[in-house]
């Protein structure tokens, strides 16, 4: 008890300093991992002298970028509270995450309680004896009302543990600054032996964080790695942060973007079977880099600032989610790490599953982004009849908006444009998200027209002209009927295919679409 006690009074004078540079202290947590075989982690909060004489602590119910309520608060235990001279501060659940504390006017309160986490997906803690990865949003609680506060996080790593992954800013070796709740919510920690490796690219920071890195050629991937940050800054021609954390787990299912960092699962080796298998995984870790530009930087207005307590509806996913599956493969493509013929096989793939699912007749792409709540990660039978996934029919938009964009402009402006002009008159200059109008308004300007039909096609379930569309960039769709042997039902093929341009316009618009320097 001394020991924890001179911890944490090491920890709030050092604070108090750090935050008469940074701004006034609010809160500092330090973690601990006494039973990390058990997978439990231990929570000590330390809250300044509250000008009140009841502060709610709130715990979120679902990480941005994973669009499910979860029951984060089920797994808190042993919840305590006290005021900084050791007397016992009463308390209640007032709700299903909030946590209400009664205490006198200007006391400092010390939280303590230990969260049980042992889930594996990428918006969920999972502790065990050799590693933790957090998540954030199920083990940090903030004051209601105060999440602009910074925040202090400061951890007791087990001796047998080396390093800590996360792109927030770093302190020290084991602590780091948020300027607010939402930024260590956008910063997850991976705690460990991970292997880790640094490296400058544009004058930036960047760490790579592997949990399993058998197999891996350091020279090639983080050259590859390079390629993608170059081309995706010469798309967005800007970078958005001084350190970025590329974090890569054991094996698992999926990834989430962040603003300062990327945490992914693996195959769990970087010994691929193929090469198709090594562009796949690129392709993902494009998808989740580009995804601080759109969808973190550059976002719908409804995602942010968030309401942690519950569903945050948009009906702009089909743009934050399908565009950036429409933008990983244009930049793997641009930096010459897949061929145009690899391009349209990723694209033809996302025709075949809207195209000969039942789907596409009952939900629009737009209500695709607003109803994810009830169908994220969602696999059973009635899935594929009833529903259609912005990830598949967002690229397919995505494409037809740019041939058409290129087109009406005479392949003078493209999506690239709408992307660019956005970022920087809504995110750069404006500070906020942008409205389904601004995003259309957009669209219109650099077309110079208002596309009116490619809109239609995203609010109904109308299946779009694809052979107009396509045609502006001499392309076609190869409709044959072919057994699906899993199935056992003939369907169309869907393959996008090269046909010979009619005039130069056409040709022009395929050359730069599929990235040829004209």
């Amino acid at each position: 008890m001394v020991c924890r006690a001179y911890a944490l009074l090491v920890l709030f004078l050092f604070a108090e300093t750090l935050f008469a540079q940074k701004g006034d202290p609010q809160m500092q947590y330090q973690l601990s991992f006494p039973q990390a075989e058990a997978h439990y982690v231990a929570v000590e909060l330390h809250l300044d002298q509250q000008d009140t004489t009841e502060t709610t602590l709130v715990l979120p119910v679902w990480t941005p970028g994973y669009y499910m309520i979860l029951d984060n608060p089920a797994h808190i235990i042993d919840f305590e509270v006290q005021a900084s001279e050791g007397v016992a501060i009463a308390w209640k659940k007032t709700s299903k995450n909030k946590w209400t504390i009664t205490h006198p006017r200007n006391t400092e309160l010390e939280v303590t309680y230990r969260v049980y986490a042992n889930r594996t997906s990428v918006a969920e803690s999972n502790v065990k004896d050799s590693r933790a990865f957090l998540a954030n949003t199920d083990i940090f609680m903030f004051p209601e009302g105060r999440k602009e506060a910074p925040i202090l996080v400061s951890f007791q790593l087990p001796e047998a543990w080396e390093s800590i992954a996360t792109g927030l800013e770093k302190v020290n070796q084991n602590t780091f600054y948020a300027a607010s709740a939402d930024v260590l919510y956008d910063s997850p920690f991976y705690l460990g032996n991970q292997k880790m490796i640094a490296f400058q690219q544009l004058g930036k920071d960047f760490s790579l964080a592997i949990a399993t890195p058998k197999g891996l050629n350091e020279q090639q991937f983080v050259g590859d790695l390079r390629k993608i940050i170059l081309r995706t800054t010469d798309l967005m021609q800007h970078i958005p942060f001084e350190e970025y954390a590329f974090i890569m787990m054991e094996p698992g299912g999926g990834g989430l973007e962040h603003a300062n960092s990327q945490a992914v699962f693996t195959y769990g080796s970087f010994d691929f079977k193929t090469d198709a298998d090594y562009k796949a995984f690129l392709n993902f870790i494009t998808h989740e880099y580009f995804h601080l530009y759109n969808v973190k930087a550059l976002r719908p207005i409804e995602l942010g600032p968030f309401d942690y307590s519950k569903e945050n509806y948009t009906t702009m996913l089909w743009v934050a989610e399908g565009f950036t599956v429409y933008y990983e493969y244009l930049i793997m493509r641009d930096a010459g790490l897949i061929s145009e013929a690899e391009l349209l096989k990723y694209l033809s793939s996302h025709f075949k599953a809207i195209e000969n699912k039942e789907g596409k007749e009952h939900m629009s792409l737009e209500r695709s982004s607003y109803d994810v709540w009830n169908h994220f990660l969602n696999t059973d039978a009635i899935t594929d009849a009833t529903t259609i996934s912005y990830y598949h029919k967002g690229p397919m938009l995505g494409l037809l908006l740019d041939l058409a964009i290129r087109h009406e402009s005479a392949n003078e402006k493209s999506l690239d444009d709408v992307m660019r002009e956005m970022y920087t008159t809504y995110y750069r200059e404006q500070q906020r998200g942008y409205t389904e109008e601004e995003f259309w308004d957009t669209v219109a300007q650099m077309a110079g027209k208002p596309l009116t039909e490619l809109r239609h096609y995203v609010e109904t379930t109308e299946t779009p002209d694809y052979e107009k569309y396509l045609s502006y960039g001499a392309l076609s769709l190869d409709l044959s009927l072919n057994d699906d042997p899993e199935t056992e039902r003939a369907e169309r093929a869907y393959e996008l295919q090269r046909k010979a341009p009619e005039n130069k316009l056409q040709e022009e618009i395929r050359k730069a679409l599929f990235r040829y320097r004209l």
